[in-house]
């Protein structure tokens, strides 16, 4: 039984395809999985809670308490019980609602406060589900970290043919069962994650800085940790924060804090992945008081920051794999091959700073990964929660 003690909460909305719901729902159980269903008022208009209930044993949850004895119906309970939420189908409204935090159901609230993964399998006309409107909210969901589960092709409910159906039931158990399996494939792995900026102080108030934002770092570090493994996340000034209990944080600004946290745990690591983006140089001298406004020019001499990859590098043991990062703007391929030569790194991730969407401050990314053997492997542009899902896949 591959879902064995899953808990899902499956979130029905009022779709025609509710009726592939009671497949699915019989399905997941059959997997070993534990269903509790959330439906929406619109959605009992295509399936009624009584065939559900009677699929999942349990009483299927549509408001927000039971009008007859008052019962309420914690959707924080739901959320924290849960080990998945798979809304399937999702209609273009319900979609709009998760994007903007409509919270005017059930079902929304819970997915709002769900502590567990969602996937979210659309539902809708071919025309509706290529709106800007859908395409917009659909990027919104996948950058806020939900797994989208492409519509498939075919003959819909207007007769029309074109994308737009609902996954079938099978293909879906698939993907939820592909998914559990992945969340064991770094068990006992230990992983060492760099992340954000670094800044060197030129005094109390300045510093030099860059504009990342940590985000593909913190993702990787939620990836490694959702997949089994025991991550130190080393990360410079960012104001995100972690939500997986297998990670452990160490705070840093500079690079010199940064180089003494990675060089320290680095021994211990199976793998290390430096994402963070370290400042090459740092002032020469840091003033105890601001540096008040003068006639004069105003230098700052600067120094060069020991080279954490390059130093990691150096004392890479052959059972340990070490991934870098490079940030191009031009000659992008070369200078990232160079990169992992001389830092003898086993991977590196290349990023372009002429890739629209790709880089600083951006929910998305789309990379190139290259390796030491010669391999070379493009992704399209993803949200950053995705694409830290490619780079374990094809380094670790």
């Amino acid at each position: 039984m591959t879902l064995k003690n899953k808990h899902i909460v499956l979130g029905i909305t009022g779709s025609i395809a509710a009726y592939k719901a009671a497949s699915l729902a019989r399905l997941l159980i059959k997997a070993g999985a534990e269903v509790q269903i959330v439906i929406t008022p619109a959605g009992k208009e295509f399936i009624t809670p009584v065939t559900l209930s009677a699929l999942t044993g349990k009483p299927v949850v549509s408001e927000f308490f039971t009008a007859n004895d008052g019962t309420w119906h914690s959707h924080v309970d739901l959320g924290q019980w849960a080990d998945l939420m798979l809304i399937a189908p999702a209609t273009a409204s319900t979609l709009g609602k998760m994007a903007n935090g409509v919270a005017d159901n059930m079902l929304i609230t819970t997915y709002m406060s769900m502590k567990a993964p969602v996937m979210v399998a659309p539902a809708m006309d071919l025309d509706m589900f290529a709106h800007p409107a859908t395409v917009r909210n659909l990027e919104i969901l996948r950058s806020y970290g939900n797994i989208i589960i492409e519509p498939a092709s075919g003959e819909l409910a207007s007769h029309l043919i074109g994308k737009g159906r609902m996954e079938e039931p099978e293909k879906i158990l698939s993907i939820v069962e592909d998914y559990f399996s992945e969340g064991q494939s770094l068990a006992k792995k230990k992983i060492l994650i760099t992340a954000g900026p670094t800044y060197e102080k030129i005094d109390p108030v300045r510093f030099i800085g860059n504009y990342s934002s940590g985000k593909m770092g913190f993702s990787l570090a939620e990836e490694c940790a959702r997949r089994g493994a025991e991550v130190i996340l080393v990360a410079g000034p960012v104001s995100l924060k972690i939500n997986h209990p297998n990670i452990t944080r160490i705070d840093v600004e500079s690079a010199d804090e940064m180089y003494n946290a990675s060089v320290k745990e680095f021994p211990a690591m199976d793998a290390a992945i430096l994402c963070a983006a370290v400042a090459d140089f740092r002032p020469s001298e840091q003033y105890s008081e601001k540096v008040k406004r003068g006639e004069d020019l105003f230098t700052i001499s600067l120094v060069p920051n020991k080279d954490i990859a390059a130093s990691l590098g150096k004392i890479k043991k052959a059972n340990q794999r070490l991934i870098g990062f490079a940030l191009e703007t031009n000659d992008e391929e070369t200078n990232a091959l160079k990169k992992m030569v001389k830092k003898n790194l086993d991977y590196i991730v290349l990023n372009s700073l002429n890739d629209a969407g790709a880089g600083f401050k951006h929910d998305t990314n789309k990379v190139t990964i290259l390796s030491k053997n010669g391999e070379k492997k493009d992704f399209a542009l993803k949200s950053k929660k995705e694409v830290a899902a490619d780079i374990v896949d094809y380094t670790l």
